[in-house]
């Protein structure tokens, strides 16, 4: 997933852009020839368009190269209508299945959790989604809920991973929806709780999350990979491991999959003019 670090030696003249607004977070992949030349994230913010334009600059910066040189842009996410400089758009789910693929070619099952959804898809061997389900319209489903936890422990969201591998005593939630959890949390905390046992618990509730989707899904099909901002949670991730039964693989960079699908959807395109 490393950047190539001898870009030079890259042929860039047909070098393409993929970008992935999301609610929380804007990332983009720069590609040419099927080789990640660079990528950015950056948070969105406030205005979705002043983020895009900021993950594309800092990504072909370092790329080395200009919006010039970019010769196809493909866009997706909750906001790709706000990503002005892409020729077209595409469907979220079948750019995390593509970039998925191309990470993990024998991928068969794989969850993405973002911001605002999670999503568990099916994929063949062409890395093309074949089926899917979604999370319900709750930050339970989805790793709104570790933003909102973090918030109440008064930790960073990134710390909460190492913080639940610490837990000698899991706080098991007993409630689904995410402002139910905040509650929950908040009177665990009163009971004497530590942050370590409440981030556990957390994180079991999510996996919980992951393991009815999956299911919705049918017959499970392995290999397993987690993608999406969720899946830089070393806590969630083993969670998730241990309700499912099996490996979870996550890519070096998680939160770019679907941005890289969206590159290579870019690449195909510009192939075929």
């Amino acid at each position: 997933m490393n950047p190539n670090k001898n870009i030079n030696r890259v042929n860039t003249q047909n070098a393409v852009l993929g970008v992935d607004l999301g609610s929380i977070t804007a990332k983009a992949v720069v590609l040419a020839g099927s080789k990640i030349l660079a990528w950015a994230i950056v948070p969105s913010g406030g205005k979705l368009s002043t983020a895009a334009g900021d993950v594309i600059e800092q990504a072909l910066s370092k790329a080395h190269l200009s919006a010039n040189d970019i010769k196809y842009t493909v866009a997706t996410g909750y906001a790709a209508a706000n990503v002005t400089p892409a020729n077209e758009s595409a469907n979220d789910i079948s750019c995390s299945g593509m970039g998925s693929s191309y990470v993990f070619p024998d991928v068969r099952t794989v969850v993405d959790i973002g911001g605002q959804f999670s999503r568990a898809f099916r994929l063949d061997e062409d890395g093309c989604v074949v089926s899917f389900v979604m999370s319900e319209r709750c930050a339970a489903g989805s790793g709104r809920l570790l933003h909102v936890i973090a918030r109440v422990l008064h930790v960073g969201v990134e710390d909460l991973g190492p913080l639940s591998l610490k837990s000698k005593n899991r706080v098991d939630f007993t409630t689904g929806c995410a402002v139910f959890n905040e509650s929950e949390a908040i009177s665990r905390i009163a009971e004497g709780a530590t942050k370590e046992d409440i981030a556990a618990g957390v994180h079991r509730s999510l996996a919980a999350k992951v393991q009815s989707l999956v299911e919705r899904l049918g017959e499970f099909k392995p290999d397993f990979a987690l993608v999406g901002g969720g899946a830089k949670n070393t806590g969630l991730v083993k969670a998730v491991a241990e309700k499912l039964g099996h490996k979870v693989l996550v890519p070096e960079e998680p939160q770019i999959i679907a941005a890289l699908g969206a590159a290579l959807m870019a690449e195909r395109k510009e192939c075929n003019k």
